[in-house]
């Protein structure tokens, strides 16, 4: 009995929560429940902790931790209900900043504790360091997401700036490891360069590599879980880390490859919107139909297949309740509709799966790039809703491009194609959508909630 309320075996469950969690936020129809579990588990390790630990504890640490629960679940709560789904990721960019703040916390406290332990030093100070460029990082791609940034600045030669920046820090870290130094002074100099260096480091970031980036950060703060659970010995801080940093990075791979982009280009080349609209052309390519919302409803009700391409756009707009209702119509009319996703569309990764999955859409529905484009050939009509450089066809047959080279939906090889859109301005690379000028393309310009009730309107009455 004494063993079963042991603060070891209460990681150890929390632990397999953590795995089982992760494993099932891999498919749609698993991930809430995944999520949940996964809760539960911190939920248990939190409580264990307090209640189990062996150690002398002052009392008023106890009425602070309570005070710290309350205050932090009222806020997570509050936000997370409010949230709309456009400011997701700026909510994610948040959150995993504050998981970088704590573990660069962890080492400005805990390292007078362990001078002398020179195993234990390297490890407080990586932890810090990988944290506080965690944090800060994270809250410039905050900054960017919510529009407060929204040109990336560059400052001359900043590649080699920050690469640079980056040696020093390491080199000052090690300095501080090795030299036995206690000072105080030196290790708040070494978390204010670290901070210093993750605002230079997002900073010239384009929101085009937004997902890049989150995925990217996302794994430093798991990491610097990691150093912290090494460092207290703590089996449920070092598994969560571990997976959180895993993850982070084999998801930060899949992104890179989406995009066409080494991790090396992303973690040292210059790269984002300045990146590319450096080299990219703005000139008209041609003239643009334009089409109406009558027209769009004539040309589905009377097609077998529709594939829809959702983006950011569609996000913006709030319109994906419209779009599941858009769909279930055509299939009333005995219309084939899939959803075509783009790994990087929107501002991170799995944004639309996110998006359609509140409207309860059928999880089969969303098909994959490399599953869906071989599926273009045989649609009637192709629905691109606030997508733009996911299907620009200039990633294929433009090397000039500045996107040559990434793999995007193959949505030019469907008979027709309606791409619905606010305006003309150019999508995040800065540069002209070929595809709207396509002989097949239709523009339906308007709101996306807007113009989609009334393509539902105009099929209803069909």
């Amino acid at each position: 009995m004494e063993y079963i309320f042991s603060l070891e075996f209460i990681y150890l469950i929390a632990s397999v929560t953590y795995i089982l969690g992760l494993k099932m936020l891999g498919h749609p129809e698993t991930a809430r429940r995944g999520n949940l579990i996964a809760a539960a588990g911190m939920t248990i390790a939190i409580l264990g902790t307090i209640f189990l630990y062996q150690g002398e504890v002052p009392q008023l640490i106890y009425y602070l931790i309570a005070i710290a629960i309350i205050i932090g679940t009222i806020i997570g709560w509050v936000v997370a209900k409010k949230v709309g789904m456009t400011k997701m990721p700026e909510l994610v960019s948040l959150f995993n900043g504050m998981g970088g703040a704590s573990a660069a916390l962890i080492g400005l406290i805990e390292f007078h504790h362990y001078i002398g332990d020179q195993l234990s030093i390297i490890t407080i100070i990586a932890g810090m360091i990988i944290g506080s460029v965690s944090f800060s990082g994270s809250m410039i791609a905050w900054a960017k997401l919510n529009g407060t940034m929204n040109n990336p600045i560059r400052l001359p030669m900043y590649n080699i700036l920050n690469n640079v920046f980056l040696i020093g820090i390491l080199a000052f870290g090690a300095y501080i490891v090795f030299s036995g130094t206690e000072s105080q002074l030196y290790l708040y100099l070494l978390f204010f360069a670290a901070i210093t260096y993750g605002i230079l480091f997002v900073l010239p970031i384009g929101g085009a590599d937004m997902p890049v980036v989150i995925s990217l950060l996302n794994s430093f703060t798991g990491l610097a879980a990691a150093f912290g659970g090494f460092l207290y010995g703590n089996m449920v801080m070092l598994t969560g880390g571990i997976l959180v940093g895993s993850a982070g990075t084999i998801l930060t791979l899949a992104m890179c490859k989406a995009m066409n982009r080494p991790l090396s280009n992303v973690i040292f080349g210059a790269f984002g919107e300045g990146a590319v609209a450096a080299g990219s052309s703005n000139t008209v390519l041609g003239s643009i139909k334009e089409a109406s919302a009558s027209d769009v409803a004539i040309l589905m009700n009377y097609s077998r297949k529709v594939i829809i391409v959702p983006g950011y756009g569609l996000a913006v707009a709030q319109a994906q309740h419209i779009i599941h209702e858009l769909e279930q119509l055509l299939e009333s009319k005995g219309i084939d509709v899939k959803y075509a996703i783009h790994p990087v569309a929107g501002r991170m990764p799995g944004h639309m799966n996110v998006l359609l999955a509140e409207t309860n859409v059928d999880y089969d529905k969303l098909v994959e790039m490399e599953d869906i484009n071989p599926e273009f050939q045989s649609t009637d009509v192709v629905f691109v809703v606030g997508a733009n450089d996911v299907v620009n066809p200039a990633a294929k047959n433009d090397p000039s491009s500045p996107i040559f080279g990434m793999p995007i939906l193959d949505v030019e090889n469907a008979k027709h194609i309606i791409v619905n859109k606010r305006s003309m301005k150019p999508g995040y690379a800065g540069i002209e959508n070929e595809l709207f000028y396509n002989q097949k393309t239709s523009m339906l310009f308007g709101d996306a909630k807007a113009a989609l009730t009334k393509l539902v309107n105009e099929l209803k009455n069909m």
